[in-house]
């Protein structure tokens, strides 16, 4: 089929790989976000998929809005068949999703319907679930409610961040979305519409909700910590500044009150509603990651030591 991409995090770079890989598809553009300023420099950056289309020498489009006259007039000149996309990043209006006759298919990083929304590996892990997936779909006007291709599934491991997480579900996504593509140009698949139950919402986790409560369990302190890693960044407050906080170790340390610190050593416990967790890592505001034996010696902890 005629393809156009849609995508802009390195999270959609496999999926875009494994299309040109395969050789069963011509992919005639990509669209991604506009450019966009970052670091200390506040250099121009492009994503991930548009520096992968330029060094195959593909079309690259970047609308503001997908939903501008002048993009939509490129989107029918050039005529896909279908628009695969992954991540990215804008709310596709009707006149654009009515121009490829296939349509636009997704792929979204839960087993729908769970989890639809912004952050679905990060609620996921928040939330304690132990099986999650990828899932190919047909988008529509609707939040992630378009009728569904195909799915693959996969653990949650009791270490993984949202990070390593989606690193994974991006690469079996890509065979997904791959296979999800052949199964349409052949017209050997077709989908089929959710199911009315199991709906749950990811919406996006702000800094807000990732700071740190020491009066919950362990188990939720270290969901919290993994889910928020490495984005937005799990933290807690110490002596009135912000201190990011690296995934934790459970342990069976008991008797140390909500957010109370003990050090022995190497080993930096932290109280909770139930057992202490063990700090691995931290990062003092203006300074780089340290560990948090390190963090702790430079600290000069007082017995009566709290994170606030």
């Amino acid at each position: 089929m005629r393809l156009v991409f849609a995508g802009t995090p390195a999270v959609a770079v496999p999926s875009l790989q494994a299309i040109l890989a395969s050789g069963r598809h011509e992919v005639a553009a990509v669209v991604t976000r506009p450019d966009k300023r970052a670091g200390r420099g506040r250099v121009l950056r492009s994503s991930p998929v548009k520096e992968l289309a330029e060094q195959r020498g593909i079309r690259v489009l970047q609308p503001g809005r997908p939903g501008d006259e002048d993009f939509l007039s490129q989107l029918r000149e050039i005529a896909p068949e279908c628009c695969p996309v992954v991540a990215y990043g804008a709310l596709l209006p009707r006149s654009a999703l009515d121009v490829p006759p296939h349509g636009w298919v997704n792929v979204h990083f839960s087993l729908l319907p769970a989890w639809r929304g912004a952050a679905p590996v990060q609620r996921a892990i928040l939330e304690g679930d132990e099986i999650t997936g990828a899932t190919t779909f047909l988008i529509e006007e609707g939040l992630d409610s378009g009728p569904v291709f195909g799915m693959v599934t996969a653990e949650i491991g009791a270490r993984d961040t949202s990070g390593a997480l989606l690193d994974r579900l991006a690469h079996d996504g890509a065979g997904l979305l791959l296979a999800t593509l052949d199964g349409i140009a052949d017209g050997s698949l077709q989908p089929r519409p959710q199911p009315a139950d199991g709906v749950t919402t990811a919406p996006k986790l702000t800094p807000d909700d990732a700071r740190i409560d020491w009066s919950t369990p362990a188990l939720r302190v270290d969901r919290l910590v993994r889910a928020c890693t490495p984005a937005p960044g799990a933290w807690t407050t110490f002596r009135g500044k912000r201190l990011k906080v690296a995934p934790v170790e459970t342990s069976d340390v008991a008797g140390l009150s909500a957010g109370a610190i003990q050090v022995d050593g190497d080993v930096v416990l932290v109280g909770t509603a139930s057992a202490a967790v063990r700090l691995t890592q931290v990062q003092p505001e203006g300074k780089a990651m340290m560990s948090a034996a390190a963090w702790a010696r430079g600290t000069r902890l007082a017995s009566e030591a709290v994170f606030e």
